[in-house]
């Protein structure tokens, strides 16, 4: 009996991107509608697959043929979804960032990595008015939802309703993932400055809520230095509630990209940043080793606040404080 070991690797991959509760030879014989027998006979390399085949199963486990060839090039397979500009285009993107926590999920042993450029979205929905702005921001500025050409932002209106489901699932999701974040004192500008922004175009419907959102960002702060302190994820204000693991560290050189990386048991996806609020992902075995190993060194070059470095920490945060501060002042003094 012949036995194929390219095929047999190329299902061992496509075992590595289902969760653990799910059994390969069942997905593929649902897949290819064939019997269990021949499933087997097929991740055992017995019999080989067809090019019809080899199409169905690239197309539903989102890998390249050349996993199946075992060639080694350049190229680099990435997946993920580009704005459409359509009404529903955000609440897309809401539940595509909520399916892939759920995936990670899935997973018995899983950790994320954040290499922060911008605050992770996360911890914006800690707080209703922030959320809202940051969704009203979103739609209108970058996805240019047509609803929203005209219209100016407040943290009276009930925009932020039609989103309060899916953030909530987000916010539960991520809590139960353990996490690492590299920061850099940047890290809150690109929300700062677009509050600061739409104040400035007359895009806020009045001061008081500029102000407002300027507070909020404080209490985010106040909450990720908790966060670190304990070394846990926690919602505001359920501090005898506490998530998973959460690791704080400080990089003064590197500026980050927004990269997010996933691993899950055997398996690592890097998940790259483009179009402000879009990720492509890779599950490209070679590219994900060497973005672990760069994740790794900038850890090793970086400082931990959480747990550890109390003195650090508080300068840290202050110093993310003293930024929103001199902001809120400003706005104020500008309206005596």
């Amino acid at each position: 009996m012949s036995f194929n070991k390219s095929q047999a690797a190329f299902f061992q991959t496509l075992k590595l991107s289902l969760p653990i509760y799910t059994s390969l030879v069942d997905e593929i014989a649902e897949i290819l509608q064939i019997s269990i027998d021949s499933a087997y006979r097929r991740i055992r390399g017995e019999k080989l697959l067809d090019f019809s085949e080899l199409e169905i199963l690239c197309n539903r486990f989102n890998t390249s043929v050349d996993t199946f060839f075992n060639l080694h090039s350049n190229s680099i397979l990435f997946q993920g979804n580009q704005n459409d500009y359509q009404e529903n285009s955000f609440m897309k993107w809401m539940e595509d960032v909520y399916a892939q926590l759920n995936l990670v999920n899935s997973f018995s042993r899983k950790h994320i990595y954040w290499l922060v450029k911008d605050m992770p979205p996360f911890h914006h929905y800690y707080h209703k008015e922030l959320a809202a702005f940051k969704f009203f921001f979103w739609r209108k500025s970058i996805l240019f939802n047509d609803s929203l050409k005209n219209t100016k932002f407040s943290i009276r209106d009930n925009s932020y309703d039609q989103f309060a489901e899916i953030t909530e699932k987000i916010l539960k999701a991520y809590h139960k993932i353990p996490t690492t974040e590299i920061w850099n004192i940047e890290g809150i500008n690109i929300t700062l400055r677009q509050i600061e922004l739409y104040h400035e175009m007359g895009v806020m419907t009045s001061t008081e809520d500029t102000i407002f959102l300027y507070n909020c960002m404080l209490e985010v702060i106040d909450n990720l230095e908790k966060m670190a302190e304990r070394g846990k994820k926690i919602l505001p204000g359920q501090l005898d509630v506490e998530g998973a693991d959460y690791n704080f560290f400080v990089n003064e050189f590197i500026i980050g990209d927004n990269t997010f990386f996933a691993t899950m048991d055997e398996r690592k996806v890097t998940y790259l940043n483009h179009s402000v609020i879009y990720f492509h992902g890779t599950s490209d075995p070679s590219f994900n080793d060497a973005m672990f190993k760069n994740l790794e060194n900038l850890i090793k070059k970086s400082t931990q606040i959480s747990r550890v470095g109390e003195k650090e920490r508080k300068q840290f945060f202050n110093k993310l404080r003293k930024k929103v501060v001199e902001r809120l002042n400003a706005t104020a003094e500008k309206e005596e």
